[in-house]
């Protein structure tokens, strides 16, 4: 070993060091996997800790006992999600019919342009009807599985919010919790990366907040100029497609602009891109570098990889969780280097 050079020992002790983390990191996901009933819960109620811990340490130092805060702050959290939902629906109700007729008009529109103006609506149920009744039992059981998904995903939604309303309540004990079950000498560094973490994901999530809330009245109001139908339920989306960076703004303003193509026409659809491209002009050259500019800052294409990794490993909510808790281990990598660096 002493015979070969000093790169290629460094090198050699590189790929080892590199081997035994992603071992231990494909370990660990296989793990989160295997009990993502468990994990999942645990990871979106962090996430909603770091969201709303300003407002109910606002309540704490105005007074309010600590459970009544982190109670008054979980109602909070039900009222919006609720009165989002309530808005997109209500949207879909009172304008489904006027966007599904749109769309059999665009339907045609594009049969007639493709060569295959006599192929009627009936047409098409007709052959829907033989393939749905060709694949009937697959269509079932996918339906039983579509029920059990929802069921699963509404009793994570409610684990996850009764974990919010305790990791509220008790996050003053975190400190103490940490030094006691730290090893000998290492109490110090465990918290400060535990906070730098946790700091890193609020700082996200509180800027992530605005930027969606922002984006979704800016293209709310240009879809409400522009005459959409269901300006207000796609505003809603805008805003929950924020805090997936990149692909959830690219998605629901797709989504935006092809009601409008349905229901308004070629030149309103082009208006609409218009909006949307300036809003996200706006998020990406102003709102991003200014309202993010303490978080930790991360480059285009590892978010993008980061979203691709957790879309792989669990989906839309590993793409929700892809890059807060990448930020958070850019925050520990930070702390980390910070004291490696002041050491003597």
């Amino acid at each position: 070993m002493h015979l070969l050079p000093e790169a290629v020992r460094r090198l050699a002790a590189w790929c080892v060091v590199i081997l035994l983390v992603s071992g231990v990191v494909y370990v660990v996901i296989r793990l989160c996997v295997a009990f993502r009933t468990a994990v999942t819960p645990v990871l979106l109620a962090l996430l909603g800790t770091a969201l709303l811990r300003p407002l109910y340490r606002r309540l704490v130092a105005a007074g309010v006992h600590r459970s009544l805060a982190a109670g008054l702050t979980c109602v909070g959290v039900v009222a919006v999600v609720g009165g989002a939902v309530y808005v997109v629906v209500a949207a879909l109700i009172d304008n489904g019919d006027q966007i599904a007729s749109s769309l059999r008009e665009a339907a045609k529109s594009l049969a007639r342009h493709l060569g295959a103006a006599d192929t009627s609506v009936d047409d098409l149920a007709t052959s829907a009807r033989k393939l749905l009744a060709k694949f009937g039992g697959t269509a079932a059981s996918n339906v039983i599985s579509g029920v059990s998904v929802v069921g699963e995903s509404i009793a994570i939604a409610v684990l996850a919010l009764l974990l919010v309303f305790f990791f509220l309540r008790d996050s003053h004990r975190v400190a103490a919790t940490i030094r006691s079950v730290a090893p000998h000498g290492t109490a110090d560094t465990l918290e400060s990366m535990a906070r730098r973490a946790f700091g890193a994901v609020e700082g996200f999530m509180r800027g992530t907040t605005v930027i969606a809330l922002i984006d979704a009245v800016c293209i709310t109001v240009g879809l409400l100029v522009l005459r959409v139908p269901g300006a207000l339920g796609l505003g809603a989306l805008v805003f929950v497609g924020a805090y997936i960076p990149y692909l959830g703004a690219f998605l629901s303003g797709a989504v935006a602009i092809l009601v409008a193509l349905a229901d308004r026409g070629f030149v309103i659809a082009l208006w609409a891109l218009a909006v949307v491209l300036a809003v996200q002009v706006l998020e990406g050259h102003v709102l991003q570098p200014v309202i993010q500019s303490r978080t930790v800052q991360m480059h285009p294409a590892l978010v993008l990889l980061a979203i691709a990794a957790g879309a792989s490993v669990a989906g839309i909510v590993g793409m929700l969780l892809a890059v807060p808790l990448t930020a958070a281990a850019f925050g520990v990598a930070h702390e980390l280097r910070h004291r490696y660096a002041a050491a003597p």
